[in-house]
């Protein structure tokens, strides 16, 4: 099936999402649409699917035009989507999860599961996927999980299958073996659309690239095409992809973790008995599949979490079981995962958002007075020197993009006087330029002989900026490895195997 997008434009308020985007996908074509977090890729598919519904344009499909007033209709029409966060329900079996939505039914009115397990069975062998039917969805790894997403769209006849940012939370194996999955599919017919920012697997799997930056399609490019090549189309101007960093100068160790556990408010062990130490002057990459621990113990770190036992030793002063504020004060800079929550206030303006956490003494207070020229002085200049986009520092952060907000957050805490740097997803939500900037600030960090922990589940960003990496699965360190450790083998970890290539960091590697 044909799928043809003319014209689409998309507003929400002011912002302009999609701007006249034309698209086509040819059966049997997998057709990438590149481009930064917030270019508009996942709002252009979400009117394709029916969740939006566009100002101006039209669908086509096998060149009649549509009308989806929502995803049923887009379903029916031979339209099926992945999404990054699967659309499962965690103790339905495979067979239950893959008949939602279009419930087969015997007499009486009773779901007929015989059918449903078939369906799964027939699709499984179609493409290889050994699955299951009556295995419950939280007992599948990730990336089976995802198989299971790919299947409920088949087993609608999808025509046209769009993978919207899919290797999310993948380990380097399981992106490998979907890309093998979207050649499979496309091999027989299917028009595949695959929304992504990474360049390796554009280059992998995309027989046309189409690029968006700011809501309009800036061109398109050749599968064959440089990551440069394919980084400065999405940006706008030459990009500088390697992380340039000299052989860190390591002084003595300035972080040492002994023991740390961490149990969740349900009493469950999400961070089980690690140690680790990281030096001054180095950066400690943490690695692993979203969900395994990581962020657990920068929360543990910061005194984030309330149910904590073991050692954390910064420049050899405890400082588990202080208050946050106290964390803070002894020099440790926190990049959160989640902004939103733990990183900015929304009703603040970028100025008072940039102060967070400095109100007690100079030199935004003096005699119990806010010093409102430094504060708004300090501003401006961290507004200029992260690019922050925005109409002024009384800007709201609320009203800025998440790549904007993440920017702010980035300001505030690289610009303390650090004696510890915890980043958890550094350059979430940034194009590519600043993912750039924020690397160099990172290793300008480093070189400073600031001890620095990177959390990511960008692998590319963990052995770009790692000295040495931690590799976590199920809340324990699988082991710690040099940065030039091979992809390959860091992905074996990541999925709780250790290698016996691998080659262990002795003392700080802990197999937990």
């Amino acid at each position: 099936m044909k799928l043809e997008l003319r014209g689409i434009t998309k507003r929400f308020g002011a912002l302009v999402a999609n701007d006249h985007i034309d698209l086509t996908v040819e059966p049997g074509e997998i057709h990438c649409l590149l481009g930064e977090n917030g270019a508009g890729k996942s709002t252009l598919m979400n009117v394709l699917y029916g969740l939006y519904q566009a100002e101006e344009g039209e669908i086509l499909l096998d060149d009649e035009v549509q009308h989806f007033s929502g995803p049923g209709d887009a379903m029916k029409a031979g339209i099926g989507m992945v999404h990054q966060h699967f659309m499962l329900i965690p103790v339905f079996t495979v067979a239950e999860n893959v008949m939602l939505g279009h419930e087969q039914t015997k007499f009486g009115g009773r779901l007929d599961l015989p059918a449903a397990r078939q369906r799964v069975r027939e699709i499984s062998a179609q493409f290889g996927f050994d699955l299951d039917p009556d295995a419950l969805v939280e007992d599948l790894p990730v990336g089976v999980q995802q198989r299971v997403e790919i299947i409920k769209a088949l087993s609608r006849d999808a025509k046209v299958l769009v993978f919207d940012e899919p290797t999310a939370v993948l380990t380097p194996q399981e992106t490998d073996e979907l890309m093998i999955i979207m050649k499979q599919l496309a091999a027989q017919g299917t028009a595949i659309v695959f929304i992504t920012h990474k360049l390796r697997e554009v280059r992998e799997v995309a027989t046309r690239i189409t690029v968006v930056r700011l809501g309009k399609v800036v061109g398109e490019a050749d599968p064959r095409a440089s990551n440069a090549e394919l980084a400065s189309l999405m940006v706008g101007r030459p990009v500088e992809l390697s992380v340039h960093k000299e052989a860190p100068r390591a002084g003595a160790t300035a972080l040492s973790v002994e023991g740390l556990t961490v149990i969740d408010p349900g009493g469950t062990v999400v961070v089980d008995n690690i140690s680790f130490q990281v030096a001054a002057g180095e950066v400690l990459a943490i690695a692993g599949v979203q969900g395994n621990g990581q962020t657990e113990v920068t929360e543990a770190l910061l005194g984030l979490q309330p149910k904590v036992t073991g050692s954390i030793e910064l420049d050899g002063k405890q400082i588990l079981g202080r208050s946050v504020r106290q964390v803070l004060d002894a020099g440790v800079g926190f990049v959160p995962e989640d902004r939103n929550v733990d990183g900015l206030v929304a009703e603040f303006t970028i100025a008072e958002n940039l102060m967070l956490d400095r109100s007690s003494g100079v030199p935004f207070v003096k005699a119990a007075n806010l010093q409102l020229k430094f504060r708004d002085e300090f501003a401006e200049q961290k507004v200029h020197e992260f690019d922050v986009r925005a109409q002024g520092i009384t800007t709201h952060v609320g009203r800025l993009s998440g790549g904007n907000q993440q920017k702010v957050v980035l300001a505030r805490e690289l610009s303390r006087d650090l004696r510890l740097f915890v980043a958890a997803q550094p350059t979430r939500g940034l194009d590519v330029g600043s993912i750039e900037f924020v690397h160099e600030q990172i290793i300008a960090a480093r070189d400073a002989g600031v001890p620095v922990i990177v959390v990511s589940t960008e692998l590319d960003e963990i052995v770009s900026l790692g000295d040495r990496i931690a590799v976590m699965y199920r809340g324990g360190i699988v082991g710690i490895v040099p940065a030039t450790t091979s992809r390959d083998i860091l992905g074996l970890m990541m999925a709780g195997e250790l290698p016996p290539e691998a080659e262990l960091i002795e003392p700080q590697g802990v197999s937990a």
